[in-house]
């Protein structure tokens, strides 16, 4: 059942990760995000965070 749960929580901080990457790269606009610098950087520090819950996840489903 964990590997659910970071299956889920993996994928969901990839996508947040991703739209704030790119919102704080200008590309997407409407948002207190757009175009500040910070959310440019911080978007790949939760991006690689969210690859590494992944790989955590398929490792315990291929386990249990």
């Amino acid at each position: 059942m964990r590997g659910w749960l970071r299956l889920t929580l993996g994928l969901l901080a990839v996508v947040i990760g991703a739209v704030w990457t790119v919102q704080g790269l200008g590309y997407v606009n409407g948002s207190v995000l757009t175009d500040q610098r910070i959310w440019a950087v911080i978007g790949p520090v939760i991006v690689l965070i969210g690859l590494v819950a992944l790989w955590y996840g398929m490792r315990a489903r291929r386990r249990g």
